[in-house]
């Protein structure tokens, strides 16, 4: 027999009208805006609310989530209503996959919309089709969150205090598969806003991941908080939840940076060539610009390690005017220098690698990293998708993979691990670096090459992955890019110098390598993301199975 409603008071939920529509698209693009803040706003005021250009936003994505958890709050309140019916449990459950297909479709889109200036502006794609590839990419991601807000409001248990821990779980569920499933591409996920935040002291412990499950759960608490039918009791319970959880990581100090140790400092110079992207592989524009100019730079540098971009030298060591590449190894083969410069290489027949070689005195052969992770149709095609890449101009599109754990390059007491371009965004991959302490990296570096993307957010949003990286990590982060933005974090997260972006210059400072492990960095180095999966698994098989006893059957009988 159908069972008896209890009548909680909720109103069915709130209707697909313009203005909810309206809403949830805004909140979904200031999620966007919270990873980095894009505007330069008139009122200083503005910058006590920590509205500066560039800078991530905490409470901002906290807001822009709690508007989504607050209609889908409403459909779930509604569908657990006395009036509900199968009929109206269906209708509630798709209102709720359509809120989370629209937020997360527009927070996707103005998180990475700046794709559209690498496929249009630098492949030569037409616009209307590099507009419908960045549109069919978010839509597609977005399809984990609509997946995971219709399973909430149709499964999600009664009890609230439950019902927000589901909620973090299954965002964090969604997480997690947009950032490891088909190559994975995180790219904005809701962490990255949490970096200057009350949050962030938590970093060490549970990354990013677990960041974005902390901050999923905050929002929907603020929602429950404010609910009109909660009763006082319940809004003081959550209330006193949601500060301890802000306030925990000051009163007692969870960053794990002073467990680990100094392990000196090195003197660095990065250096940010700016060539225009649409001549930097240009046999008689850029190419020749590049050589000339990190040549000089390589041989004037002073100090104890110099750093190079991403593809740095545009084309094959084969392929460089004679004697240019000995000159180089000559330059560094004694003395107290060393350097780290990105390049291509390979041959036809071997194939090719995005690299990172290190030279250095005593060495008998180059060092070298070769990149791992590689992005879809800029460095691998896709099956089925050689049309595409056809349409695109982008040299060398095609690369071989390097081993997911390389050895450091070590220099002066410091081990030192290169990732090139999104490969810092894969915290868990990093995290394979740490599972033997001893030969764990003290410093992390990163060469880029994000003139593709144009003078748009995709700067900004990469400072703050990596700034979270170093404190999950707990080591600083050393940033050398083509455009910008060219940097150095320390293991604190803290950005200790930076070049100014689109000019062409070399950005002196040093850095102080740090040992140690963190919580993080010793599980995810061990176990993966495992734990998390599992963890969010659980709690969501328990509350959809006390959410599935409350799926009306039918439509409901009198009382």
């Amino acid at each position: 027999m159908p069972p008896c409603w209890p009548d909680t008071g909720v109103a069915p939920a709130p209707a697909l009208t313009l203005g909810r529509v309206a809403l949830v698209l805004l909140a979904g693009f200031a999620q966007a805006a919270s990873l980095a803040w894009p505007w330069s706003l008139p009122d200083a005021s503005f910058d006590l609310l920590g509205l500066r250009p560039g800078q991530p936003v905490w409470w901002l994505q906290l807001l822009a989530l709690g508007g989504l958890a607050w209609l889908l709050e409403s459909a779930r309140q509604a569908g657990h209503a006395s009036a509900a019916s199968k009929t109206h449990w269906r209708r509630n459950w798709r209102l709720g996959a359509l809120w989370g297909c629209l937020f997360s479709t527009a927070w996707l889109i103005g998180s990475f919309g700046w794709t559209y200036v690498a496929m249009h502006t630098y492949a030569g794609l037409p616009s209307w089709l590099a507009a419908l590839a960045v549109l069919a990419l978010a839509a597609l991601l977005a399809l984990y969150y609509t997946a995971i807000c219709g399973l909430f409001v149709a499964l999600a248990p009664v009890n609230r205090a439950f019902a927000a821990i589901v909620f973090a779980s299954l965002w964090l569920l969604a997480e997690l598969a947009r950032g490891i499933w088909w190559t994975g591409f995180g790219w904005g996920a809701a962490g990255y806003s949490h970096v200057e935040g009350p949050l962030a002291g938590y970093a060490p412990w549970l990354g990013v991941y677990g960041l974005c499950a902390l901050a999923a759960w905050l929002a929907m608490s603020l929602v429950q908080i404010v609910a009109p039918d909660a009763s006082w009791r319940q809004r003081a319970i959550t209330l006193a939840a949601a500060l301890g959880l802000l306030a925990l990581p000051q009163l007692q100090r969870l960053d794990g940076a002073d467990s680990a140790g100094s392990s000196g400092r090195l003197a660095v110079t990065l250096l940010q060539g700016n060539i225009p992207q649409n001549e930097k592989f240009e046999p008689g524009s850029g190419v020749p610009l590049a050589l000339q100019w990190y040549a000089e730079q390589l041989t004037h540098s002073r100090t104890a390690l110099v750093i190079s971009p991403e593809t740095a030298l545009p084309v094959l060591p084969q392929q460089l005017p004679p004697a240019y590449w000995r000159a180089l190894q000559l330059r560094f083969a004694s003395g107290q220098q060393a350097a780290l410069i990105g390049t291509p290489l390979g041959n036809a027949q071997d194939g090719y690698t995005n690299s990172v070689v290190g030279l250095k005195p005593g060495q008998s052969q180059p060092w070298r990293y070769d990149k791992h992770h590689l992005v879809p149709f800029g460095e691998f095609i896709p099956p089925m998708f050689k049309w595409f890449t056809a349409m695109m101009n982008i040299p060398l599109g095609d690369f071989n993979r390097g081993a997911p754990r390389q050895a450091p390059f070590e220099w002066q007491g410091q081990r030192l691990s290169p990732n090139i371009c999104v490969e810092d965004l894969y915290s868990e991959e990093l995290g394979l670096l740490f599972s033997e302490p001893a030969q764990a990296p003290t410093i992390l570096v990163n060469v880029s090459n994000l003139a593709w993307f144009g003078n748009g957010w995709a700067m900004d949003q990469h400072l703050q992955i990596a700034r979270l990286r170093a404190l999950e990590f707990a080591r600083p982060l050393v940033l050398a890019t083509n455009t910008g933005l060219t940097a150095i974090v320390d293991h604190r997260g803290r950005v200790t110098h930076a070049l100014a972006r689109n000019t062409r210059g070399a950005l002196v400072g040093e850095v102080e390598g740090r040992t140690g492990v963190t919580p993080y960095a010793w599980w995810v180095s061990r176990y993966g993301l495992w734990p998390l999966w599992l963890l969010a698994l659980a709690v969501v098989g328990l509350g959809t199975r006390s959410g599935l006893r409350k799926r009306p059957s039918s439509e409901p009988r009198s009382c």
